[in-house]
């Protein structure tokens, strides 16, 4: 009986254990590394990218260690601020200055324009469907208030809603059904329910704060959204119907963008601006997709 107690006992302290290594933050990179612009951390095939390395207009890949090397310098005057892969595997960006969605070829790293549109304000975070349409949130900073699109995989442009607050972070369910948007100034986050063409209705409220502004988010397999809470330093994660599960405590304050990322796709990669670098915590649950 003792031994059983015993065995029972040890597997309890390791099952603790195993929890302790879940929602805590530590470096992936180190500080300055990044200008102040370091946004939209995309996974693919075992390595991690992230725009603007060193100055803006880059994109950089970065190894589950820690290692940085330059991929891709955009054309002048472009600046990138999400990434997202279609099923083609090529590098889908939101071109912010010049009102662009880019592609970017893997091999060749030839850039070209898939989108432009001259109602675009500035495209700013994207989110992809198993049908290669993107879904881009489009803010006007000055005015304080925004729009949304769907930009087709052949480049044709859609205005999906006109009348949204500071448009900032976009997530898509994993079954596709439903468009999480957030506004940063309002902080309020929007969800819409999506039908098969790509089209939304049916807006509701999922979730508003106080205090703090919002950047971008993400959905992990069950459907739970990650949000940056820009200025608070954390990523609150929040229930489909918008209850809050728990908030992690990130190091730095200005949590831009993350993405899940990994071997098991449980790693979540954070960029942090004032820092200027990339942080990492660890989920329970994999990101949508893995």
């Amino acid at each position: 009986m003792k031994q059983l107690v015993f065995i029972f006992g040890l597997a309890l302290f390791f099952q603790s254990c195993s929890k302790n290594e879940y929602y805590t933050a530590s470096d992936l990179t180190a500080e300055n590394l990044f200008s102040e612009n370091i946004e939209g951390p995309a996974w693919k095939d075992g390595l991690f990218y992230v725009v603007n390395y060193q100055k803006d207009g880059t994109i950089a890949t970065v190894t589950p260690e820690g290692k940085i090397e330059l991929f891709v310098t955009l054309p002048e005057g472009s600046n990138a601020n999400a990434i997202r892969f279609n099923s083609k595997g090529e590098m889908l960006l939101a071109d912010w200055p010049m009102h662009n969605i880019l592609k970017v070829d893997m091999a060749t790293k030839e850039v070209t324009v898939l989108a432009h549109d001259s109602l675009f304000n500035q495209p700013n975070d994207i989110a992809i469907n198993s049908k290669d349409q993107l879904f881009a949130s489009d803010p006007n900073w000055k005015e304080g208030t925004g729009q949304l699109w769907r930009i087709e995989p052949d480049g044709t442009t859609v205005l999906l809603e006109d009348s949204l607050g500071t448009t900032n972070g976009i997530a898509l369910s994993p079954d596709e059904k439903k468009l999480y948007v957030n506004e940063s100034k309002q902080r309020n986050i929007w969800v819409f329910d999506i039908d098969s063409a790509g089209n939304i209705s049916n807006k509701q409220k999922l979730a508003e704060f106080p205090d703090f502004g919002f950047d971008g988010m993400k959905c992990d397999r069950d459907g739970n959204l990650y949000v940056t809470r820009h200025g608070k330093g954390t990523i609150v994660i929040l229930s489909p119907t918008g209850e809050i599960i728990r908030e992690v405590q990130m190091k730095g304050k200005s949590t831009s963008n993350l993405t899940f990322g990994g071997q098991d796709g449980k790693t979540c990669f954070v960029t942090l601006q004032d820092r200027k670098c990339v942080e990492v915590f660890r989920s329970e649950i994999p990101g949508a997709g893995f």
